[in-house]
């Protein structure tokens, strides 16, 4: 069964991140200039919240706010639910089911190492399958 660790070794272990006290703006450019549904945000290095374009549409939007005049802290999620390198797909898709999130950030010995989403999760996993298929078929024509 595929680790994060894994998973993030072909995936990639880029995460973009912002401050606490950036705009709300600055956070909708960034994920848009990156073709991305989340940062990270970080202080000190430190994740003290995430920022996704859920939170845009629910916070800012809907609750007749401006996106530069209003900061990251405002609207961002904290804690954050991290998990580790060593988790494995099956593990990651339970918990974020659970806590109803779409985005995982990954940490090992508490640095920031990468972060997934429920469609990396679930890409691998359909891969994963895929290959026991075809396998499966292999060994029944053997």
């Amino acid at each position: 069964m595929e680790t994060l660790r894994q998973l993030l070794d072909k995936k990639g272990h880029e995460v973009w991140s912002i401050h606490q006290d950036d705009s709300v703006f600055d956070a909708i450019k960034k994920m848009a200039d990156k073709s991305i549904g989340a940062l990270v945000v970080l202080v000190d290095d430190q994740i003290v919240g995430i920022i996704t374009e859920r939170h845009y549409a629910r916070h800012v939007i809907l609750e007749g706010k401006t996106s530069p005049k209003t900061p990251v802290r405002d609207i961002m999620t904290t804690p954050v639910v991290c998990t580790q390198t060593d988790k494995t797909i099956p593990e990651c898709i339970a918990v974020m089911s659970e806590k109803r999130i779409r985005h995982l950030p990954v940490v090992d010995q508490k640095q920031l190492v990468g972060l997934v989403s429920i469609g990396d999760l679930i890409k691998s996993t359909i891969a994963d399958q895929e290959f026991t298929i075809e396998q499966l078929v292999h060994y029944i024509q053997g």
